[in-house]
């Protein structure tokens, strides 16, 4: 069954501790530790309540990933850097409660719409529509025993573009990979647009696009995140997000890696940028 996002990534105050939070995270949003886009949606979250003005939305936040961190209770504690009329800037700690130290921080702005002029320089990628793309139903390995990543059952998630990389034969080509990704429990405003705390967990889907250019004879790794860095862009209804990645670099252990958030209606959700470490799977 599907998990909430909005409620599993809910924080819950400290009495008598400003800027203190906690919150039990269930393995339902873990490959096979919690993905670090759902680690940085509650830390942004907690951010959120200590602002506690509605009319500042998230503009951008920068995530290090220091520390493996488990599903379970975590402990949240948040900064105020600077508050003025037009933004908000804010740093968070996450640690697991059994953790001695700092697991991740996240650093963001928040500030309120101004007048101004609009651009874009960018298109959205010419891909099936969703309800055209094929299926990606991906294998369920885990290095714990399970036969299922739990991530992977939250969404509805379909090939906009690329290979189906876990399969032999297909040749390779740009470090490119699109898919369409839709939360099977839908992540709405009470105006109707899409949460923008839904989009961390999406935009940290991005080592496939290394598979593209490597092939399905190239070298087997895993990548977990350094760092994740989100531009929160345009306010969109759809339920369809269409994530589309370039790999740019690899080399020297590491990787590096952007993605472009689509809503199926042509909004520019977000822009993410993120580096990966790369390393020899386990088994």
């Amino acid at each position: 069954m599907p998990s909430d996002l909005a409620l599993d990534t809910a924080v819950t105050p400290v009495p008598d501790s400003p800027g203190h939070y906690t919150t039990n995270l269930p393995d339902a949003w873990s490959w096979n530790l919690p993905s670090g886009g759902v680690l940085m949606t509650v830390a942004l979250r907690a951010i959120e309540h200590t602002i506690a003005d509605g009319t500042f939305r998230p503009v951008s936040a920068t995530t290090l990933f220091c520390n493996p961190v488990p599903a379970g209770p975590l402990d949240v504690r948040v900064e105020i850097l600077r508050r003025g009329n037009a933004a908000v800037q804010a740093r968070a700690s996450l640690r697991a409660q059994a953790s001695p130290g700092t697991d991740l921080e996240v650093s963001a702005t928040f500030a309120r719409e101004r007048p101004g002029f609009e651009l874009i320089d960018t298109a959205m990628p010419r891909v099936p529509d969703p309800e055209d793309a094929p299926l990606i139903v991906e294998p369920r390995r885990s290095a714990l025993g399970r036969n299922h990543y739990p991530f992977l059952d939250n969404f509805d998630s379909r090939l906009a573009l690329g290979h189906v990389w876990w399969k032999p034969d297909w040749p390779a080509g740009a470090a490119r990979y699109g898919r369409w990704m839709r939360y099977k429990i839908p992540q709405r405003l009470a105006d109707g647009t899409l949460d923008p705390f839904a989009i961390p967990p999406i935009a940290d889907l991005m080592p496939p696009a290394l598979r593209q250019k490597l092939g399905p004879e190239g070298p087997h790794f895993h990548a977990p995140s350094l760092d994740l860095t989100v531009h929160f862009l345009d306010p969109t209804a759809s339920e369809w997000q269409l994530v589309s990645v370039w790999a740019r670099r690899a080399r020297a252990g590491y990787a590096t890696a952007e993605a472009e958030v689509w809503g199926a209606d042509g909004k520019l959700t977000a822009y993410a940028t993120q580096t990966m470490f790369l390393r020899k799977p386990t088994r």
